[in-house]
């Protein structure tokens, strides 16, 4: 789809990055990649979905999610800033399970399988805001508020 507003094209440009970064993971999870390997693209994941989930989610909720319930698209704000939720405690987790020194067999397996659960969920997630959020963004800004929030959003 083609973006007109800034934000939208922001957002659509990390949503793209999130789905690449992620369908990676997936990729060499089911390729059995070496330990080290996947241990590493773990942590890039890990610090990605840190990101993620202060910088980009705290922006939606605050500036964006408000302004689509305030026109009438609440039942969607509120399903994104549930899934929101969701996403911060499975990251939590997979940064817990990151920093035992020593993780044994089954922190392994767990790590594999939270990281799968994580990427199903971000592209979910993704393809909701895609479909949903940037379509209304496009008829709910005027160039004005879209300047300003595209412009505070690089800021934050």
């Amino acid at each position: 789809m083609f973006y007109s507003r800034q934000t939208s094209l922001r957002l659509h440009e990390e949503h793209l990055a999130t789905i690449q970064l992620w369908g990676r993971l997936e990729q060499s999870i089911a390729a059995r990649v070496a330990e080290a390997e996947l241990d590493a693209l773990l942590r890039n994941c890990s610090a990605a979905l840190a990101e993620e989930v202060t910088r980009h989610f705290e922006f939606e909720e605050r500036e964006l999610f408000t302004r689509l319930a305030e026109a009438g698209d609440g039942d969607i704000a509120e399903l994104l800033t549930e899934e929101h939720e969701t996403i911060r405690s499975a990251a939590h987790a997979l940064r817990e399970l990151l920093a035992l020194p020593q993780p044994d067999a089954a922190a392994r397996r767990q790590l594999g399988a939270l990281g799968l659960e994580l990427a199903e969920r971000l592209v979910a997630h993704v393809q909701k805001e895609e479909m949903a959020l940037l379509p209304a963004l496009e008829d709910l800004l005027d160039e004005e508020t879209d300047r300003e929030l595209a412009l505070a959003y690089a800021n934050s």
